[in-house]
């Protein structure tokens, strides 16, 4: 009797995950597995009367002599750490200060989450405008000033700075929630056993505070830095790339391979690298979080 309810516990199981599973396999794992397929081909997209021809891995041998994907890497990799290292820094910060149940704290909060809650592709257009040499009202508050216009998206390193400053002003609020939560969840007892132990508060943070926040930063971190790695809709709507390639990153190289150029075979070759390389990044964080659970525990 107890064998036939697991076995029917098990069937119900499967039947509810059954939906989802074919959802999956239909708008993830097919693409994946016909990007894998089109990596070994030479095909353009312009040119639909075109027979794939088989490459072997020679889209793939690209990669290491392709100069603009090493550009686009280094971008990237300049992107991700330090807006996510700024992000963090910010995030928690604010959270100290905003972690308390008061009705300015709960204002403060709503207000600071706007960011984060508007349209990736809305904000990269709003600052965008904003930024314009020419009409953009930041330069327009710096005249009174009497400070010169700031070529924003004009210059190649402006715009690095540009697009830095608006990921981590759009995405901080986003931390900063994560932090929030970890912080109040953290064992009141211990601090104020410090407390009345003559702690400092700057002492309480780091012997106390620090340490037991960790697995939370690390998923914080594992998180913001993946989705650093593959923005696309605000740097596009902001610079496309420009000036030159001060702001290529991999996910615009990407596009622009297949939807610019054509070069399906090509940008498929590095649209599977791009999500090995994003799967071995989440697996580094993954045991590195566990690893603190257990430092922790």
């Amino acid at each position: 009797m107890r064998l036939q309810k697991r076995k029917s516990d098990k069937f119900a199981c499967w039947a509810f995950l059954m939906p989802t599973l074919i959802f999956l396999a239909v708008t993830a794992l097919f693409p994946l597995l016909y990007s894998v397929y089109l990596s070994f081909f030479r095909l353009k997209l312009n040119m639909p009367n075109q027979v794939p021809t088989f490459v072997g891995l020679n889209n793939y041998i690209k990669m290491f002599s392709d100069t603009m994907l090493h550009t686009s890497t280094i971008n990237t990799l300049v992107f991700a750490f330090v807006s996510v290292a700024l992000e963090v820094v910010l995030g928690l910060m604010i959270a100290m200060v905003i972690c308390s149940d008061s009705m300015w704290s709960r204002v403060a909060t709503s207000i600071f989450m706007i960011p984060m809650i508007m349209a990736p592709v809305a904000i990269g257009t709003l600052w965008r405008m904003m930024m314009d040499a020419s009409t953009g009202v930041l330069n327009y508050f710096l005249s009174f000033a009497g400070i010169e216009k700031v070529q924003w998206l004009a210059d190649p390193f402006m715009a690095k700075v540009s697009v830095l400053l608006v990921n981590v002003w759009q995405l901080t609020p986003w931390v900063t929630v994560i932090c929030a939560a970890g912080l109040k969840a953290l064992p009141q007892d211990c601090i104020q056993a410090a407390l009345v132990d003559g702690a400092t508060p700057r002492q309480i943070f780091w012997k106390i505070v620090l340490p037991l926040i960790k697995p939370v930063l690390v998923i914080v971190v594992m998180m913001r830095f993946t989705d650093a790695f593959k923005v696309f809709d605000t740097i596009y709507t902001m610079t496309n790339g420009g000036p030159g390639t001060a702001t290529e990153m991999l996910p615009n190289f990407i596009y622009k391979q297949g939807l610019k150029y054509y070069d399906a075979g090509y940008a498929a070759a590095l649209a599977i690298v791009f999500v090995l390389t994003m799967a071995f990044i989440t697996l580094f964080f993954l045991r590195l979080r566990k690893k603190e659970e257990e430092n922790v525990w």
